[in-house]
């Protein structure tokens, strides 16, 4: 007991830096959560290490649905949600997140890998460079159809890899000149939809090989789940209300630090 008590505050720690930085920059934070939940994993030595990359992704999109919501409203109370684009660009991420588990059977793990590598590097230079200058292109919003299909293979490529999306939805809204608050404020209420969908496959698809009553729904781990949301549930608004106080091209170069690391995180592991 002693030992689940210590897996539960370790995991209350993870969750409160991770909640933070899911208001912060609409990031759910899986790719802060998957590598440190899975060495805590091993180190208590809940399950077969052959198990443990699998339960983290999914113990982590189990996580992001009560982190993004949170992080949503808090960002919904500042106005901060476009709710005018918001319905199509979750209509996407849900249809992606539903057929991530086709696109996980039919693509190596290390292509995915390395396309998300290569795809956040990018993004995180463009975002950068974008950060200083004063002005930028005012570029149009595609159509909804557009949008909906290319928010689909965002979504879908997030909860593969067990995210709440935010890393490729915000740098693309920001693109189509939406604010960037207003892309984190989104990129919020999606993960949401990513989480969800996700997490109902993964609990569908790990039902039958591990037991509710080890601490287990499907491949969640339950109490590391209690863990990280007990505490990322209250920080998530604080980092959604530090948007308002910093300026845009500071978080712009905080979220692009933050890809970077995404990206050499997604190349060592």
């Amino acid at each position: 007991m002693s030992e689940l008590l210590l897996l539960i505050g370790y995991c209350a720690v993870l969750g409160s830096g991770v909640g933070f930085l899911a208001g912060l920059l609409g990031i759910g934070g899986g790719l802060v959560i998957v590598p440190i939940l899975s060495v805590i994993l091993l180190y208590f030595n809940v399950l077969p290490p052959e198990h443990v990359v699998i339960v983290a992704i999914a113990t982590s999109l189990a996580s992001i649905l009560f982190t993004s919501t949170s992080s949503a409203i808090a960002h919904h109370k500042n106005g901060n949600v476009p709710w005018s684009i918001a319905p199509w660009v979750m209509v996407g991420v849900a249809l992606g997140a539903l057929i991530s588990g086709f696109l996980a059977a039919l693509l190596p793990e290390h292509i995915v890998r390395a396309v998300f590598a290569v795809s956040v590097t990018l993004i995180a230079i463009k975002m950068f460079l974008s950060s200083k200058n004063k002005t930028s292109a005012q570029r149009t919003m595609p159509n909804k159809g557009v949008l909906t299909f290319v928010t689909t293979l965002t979504g879908g490529l997030s909860a593969i890899i067990g995210i709440g999306g935010g890393a490729l939805l915000v740098p693309l809204l920001n693109y189509f000149s939406i604010d960037m608050k207003k892309a984190i404020g989104c990129a919020s209420a999606s993960g949401i939809v990513i989480a969800l969908f996700g997490s109902v496959g993964y609990i569908s698809a790990g039902s039958n090989q591990l037991e509710l009553t080890n601490g287990f729904a499907g491949f969640v781990y339950l109490p590391a789940l209690l863990g990280i949301v007990c505490t990322s549930w209250f920080t998530a608004p604080l980092g959604a209300k530090a948007t308002q106080y910093l300026p845009v091209t500071t978080v712009k170069k905080i979220f692009a630090a933050l890809l970077v690391v995404m990206a050499l995180n997604m190349i060592i592991n």
